[in-house]
């Protein structure tokens, strides 16, 4: 057996991450082991065992035939940590600075629309929240959601939240959506742009499976009095017309006309997702976003093309001191050691974390984010970094 991992309030401020390995070992002098997997591959097959198929299908599947999806997982072994000795590295600072904000390290939580329904008590987007309280790992909360946003927002704490915004083409509907974001105490909009429709994704497609088509993770939708006023009778008794209503507000290509536009939406830090092509993230940053979300994905949406890590380097660059978030790949505390030595502010999880909530809810996702940054608090600590700023593309060497 093995404790509920301890929801803390000192966790989210507390700088030495490498205690949750300590709390384990010290566990297992009273004859207690982990209940999570402490390795990805382990965690995977667990929770793929766990799972109903068509989730297991919707979380692990990517575009095509996944080489894209496989490829983000395989950048991160191109590039070797080079070590340094007598720095005295005894303390680490993983702190960030971001948008203002000062975060106990560079890790947060990336979007996933089907959090809800990944949970076995299907109010996964609640127990996500509950995890940043207890760690204080940020979570980008999605739009598709299986509980609205305000509930969501309730369960952060004193972690700040963003949210990520999927871009209807009803603009009346996407500023409510915002506002209520706003309100909801969210300290950032994250645009994503590769999603205003669905890649190809044989794994879904052959189970002919699509949950929002289903009725799932339409909350913050049946909850706005806008995309409410467009239905011809409440969700509750009629969701096939809620569907169908979202079906078509749901996709907007938006183009560089449109900036100005989501600029003006919101005061707050506007950070626009997908940008992997300097060019892109030059317009971007002279059209006033606030920070640059360097994706591909995970692999989810478009097949064959480059590995998100290999393209950050060049999107830091062109952003030019705009803060950089990151995501695609990641499975490991190493690998965010390595984005960041590549450049990247912050550094984003998505299917690990989905995996703990599908095995332990709450529980899971803590389990799974501390054992992240504890590895890469060690792995900063033997390697003789001890801060962040000390991570920088001279720490890196290509392998051959």
């Amino acid at each position: 057996m093995s404790p509920t991992p301890r929801p803390s309030k000192d966790l989210k401020d507390h700088k030495d991450h490498k205690d949750y390995q300590d709390e384990i070992y010290f566990d297992g002098l009273r004859g207690v082991v982990p209940t999570y997997p402490m390795t990805y591959g382990e965690l995977e097959a667990r929770a793929h065992a766990a799972m109903p198929p068509s989730i297991v299908s919707y979380v692990a599947g990517g575009a095509g035939d996944e080489r894209t999806q496989n490829a983000n997982v395989t950048a991160f072994e191109r590039w070797g940590l080079i070590p340094r000795m007598f720095v005295g590295a005894a303390r680490r600072d993983l702190s960030v600075d971001l948008f203002g904000m000062r975060l106990p390290s560079p890790l947060f939580m990336a979007p996933v629309g089907v959090l809800g329904i990944c949970a076995q008590d299907g109010h996964g987007d609640l127990a996500t929240a509950r995890a940043a309280a207890r760690t204080g790992v940020p979570m980008i909360a999605s739009t598709l959601s299986e509980d609205p946003m305000e509930a969501v927002a309730g369960e952060l704490g004193e972690t700040p939240g963003f949210f990520q915004l999927y871009t209807p083409t009803d603009r009346a509907l996407a500023e409510s959506l915002v506002r209520r974001a706003e309100k909801s105490g969210f300290k950032a909009i994250v645009v994503t742009m590769d999603t205003w429709i669905s890649g190809w994704r044989p794994r879904d497609l052959s189970t002919s499976n699509f949950p929002q088509l289903r009725g799932h993770c339409l909350a913050n939708y049946t909850s706005d009095p806008v995309f409410r006023a467009q239905l011809p009778a409440d969700p509750e008794q009629d969701m096939q017309s809620a569907v169908l209503t979202w079906v078509r507000v749901f996709g907007n290509p938006l183009t560089w006309d449109d900036l100005p536009w989501l600029r003006s939406l919101t005061s707050l830090p506007l950070i626009v997702k997908g940008l992997c092509h300097p060019e892109d993230v030059r317009r971007a940053r002279d059209g006033g976003v606030d920070g640059i979300y360097c994706s591909n994905h995970g692999g989810r949406q478009a097949n064959g093309g480059l590995p998100a890590l290999d393209v950050l380097p060049a999107v830091v660059e062109a952003a030019d001191g705009l803060p950089v978030l990151f995501d695609s790949g990641v499975r490991s505390g190493a690998d965010i050691v390595k984005a960041v030595a590549l450049g990247a502010t912050a550094v984003g999880v998505g299917r690990p974390y989905v995996y703990g909530l599908g095995l332990g809810g709450t529980d899971g996702v803590t389990h799974v984010l501390r054992s992240l940054l504890a590895e890469a608090d060690l792995l900063m600590a033997v390697d003789g970094y001890p801060t962040l700023a000390d991570l920088t593309p001279e720490a890196l060497q290509r392998v051959q």
